[in-house]
Formats: structure tokens, C-alpha cells, sequence
């Protein structure tokens, strides 16, 4: 066997250890969605059922959590993303010790454990409402601040996002348009964030679903309301049954057939586009 059948084997091989690793535990964790057992597992199989999902969708706590989930992420997407995108363009435009010291700032969130982010995020709220002498709801736990204590380090990943589409902008586009008598607010909007809109649409759907399957900073945030990963740990101490296991199913569903349409969508563009530009 020669070096490069050699190669090509050891790759395959890894390929395949790779995604048995990554994809076997989902496949579990479906099959036990339709496992007719208490406990979720697909050994010992009792038997095929659906009573799992009929269950799930009778369970109203289960779908007050998740919209709840939904809520917050919304609330996260629309603080990170312009927050993420204007440090980005910041820091792109510093140099020297102010570029480093701001991308320091914004990617320390990042490396705090979350529990301290959440804590951090409930003491500094009630600080601010004690220190004004008001009960405001806006100073108390709740999902708002969850949306706040989440926003302080997920706003980091759409800087970084943005961050790294911006090394591939061309600057002189933005000079030759200020010489033709553009504006600074034309040259954002139509030279600077189409460029940047693959990277501010991937870093809303990072901060939509870092926020969906975040729990410490809710844990501590959250007051008196439920999100889908605090209803699941919950679960899990009084006792968890296959009903979550079919939730994930279905998120997992979900999670495919999107991507499976956005690569669809995005093909069917590039193949419209290379029939525009193609000579004829």
C-alpha cells in the first residue's frame, strides 16, 4: 500500500469513527422516542409506541417553557447582532493598544463561566434598582434579564463572526465611493453591510440557538419563569421519562430540514447567479 492509498484510507477511517461518534448518540436517543419504557432507552425494546409524543404535546408547562425559550432568543438575536456587529466594525477600524484592549473587553464574557455571568447579571440589576430606590419589574428576575445576561457574551461570537468577514472587505471600495460624493451613511448601507450580511445572518442563528440551549445565566436570571433547559433539569430531578427524548427528535427534525432547505436555497441562487453572469 502506497502513501497516498495509505492516506486516503486513514481519512476515510476517521471519517467514519467521526460521524459514528457524533451521530450515534442521536440515534439513540430517537430511538428511545419510540420505545415503550418509562425509563428512556433502547435496550431492553418493549415495544413501538407514540404515546411519548402524545404526551409531550399535552404537556402545557413543557410548551409555556418553550415559547418562553423563543421569546428570550428573539430578545438575545435583536441585542447581539447590532451590538456584535457595530464592535466588529469598530475594532476593524482601532489599531495598537485601543484595538487589542476593546477585543479583550468583548471576548472576556466569553471565557466567564456562565454561572457568574447569571449572578453578575441578577446583583448588578437589583444594584442599580435598590441604588435608585425602585421595584421597578425591570430591575427584578425575569426573562429580560436573562435576555441581558445571555446578550453580555453571545454578542462576542457575532463580533467574531463579523470580525473575520471584515478582513476580506475591500477599503478602497468605501474610499472611491466617499470621492464620488457618497455619504458615510450610504457607504454602510449599500457597500459595507451587504458584505456583511453572511456573516450577520450566521451569527443571529449562533446567537438564537447559543441562547435556546444556554442554562447556567438563566438558571440564575430567570425569576419565576421557566425556559426549555430549566423545565428539562427539572425533569431530569423528579424524574425524567422518553417525553424529552421525543422533544429532541423533533428539534433535531427541525434542525435538519432547515439546513437541508438553506443549502437547497442557497445552490438554487448560486446557479441562477452563474447563469446571469455566464457569456453568452
Amino acid at each position: 500500500m502506497n502513501n497516498a492509498n495509505r492516506s486516503n484510507w486513514l481519512f476515510h477511517t476517521y471519517m467514519i469513527v467521526f460521524l459514528a461518534y457524533m451521530l450515534l448518540p442521536l440515534v439513540v436517543m430517537g430511538g428511545a422516542a419510540f420505545n415503550d419504557s418509562r425509563f428512556p432507552s433502547i435496550y431492553p425494546w418493549v415495544g413501538f409506541t407514540d404515546r411519548w409524543f402524545v404526551e409531550l404535546f399535552q404537556d402545557g408547562r413543557m410548551w409555556l417553557s418553550f415559547r418562553n425559550t423563543i421569546f428570550v432568543a428573539i430578545a438575545v438575536v435583536a441585542i447581539s447582532v447590532p451590538i456584535g456587529t457595530a464592535a466588529a466594525i469598530l475594532i476593524n477600524s482601532l489599531g495598537g493598544t485601543t484595538r487589542s484592549l476593546l477585543y479583550g473587553l468583548m471576548v472576556a464574557p466569553v471565557l466567564t463561566p456562565g454561572a457568574v455571568i447569571g449572578i453578575s447579571t441578577l446583583l448588578f440589576w437589583n444594584k442599580i434598582g435598590s441604588g435608585l430606590g425602585l421595584n421597578w419589574w425591570v430591575f427584578s428576575a425575569g426573562l429580560h434579564l436573562s435576555a441581558l445576561g445571555q446578550a453580555s457574551f453571545i454578542s462576542a461570537f457575532v463580533m467574531l463572526l463579523v470580525l473575520a468577514r471584515l478582513q476580506s472587505f475591500d477599503r478602497t471600495l468605501e474610499e472611491a465611493a466617499l470621492d464620488l460624493g457618497a455619504s458615510y451613511t450610504q457607504v454602510m448601507r449599500r457597500i459595507l453591510l451587504p458584505h456583511l450580511y453572511p456573516a450577520i445572518g450566521a451569527g443571529a442563528a449562533i446567537a438564537f440557538f447559543q441562547s435556546v440551549e444556554n442554562f447556567n445565566v438563566t438558571l440564575f436570571t430567570k425569576g419565576t419563569y421557566d425556559t426549555l433547559t430549566v423545565y428539562v433539569f427539572s425533569k431530569v430531578r423528579s424524574g425524567i421519562t422518553p417525553t424529552i427524548n421525543a422533544l429532541a427528535l423533533i428539534l433535531i427534525a427541525v434542525t435538519i430540514v432547515g439546513a437541508i432547505w438553506y443549502e437547497t436555497r442557497r445552490r438554487r441562487n448560486e446557479r441562477r447567479l452563474a447563469a446571469i453572469v455566464e457569456p453568452a
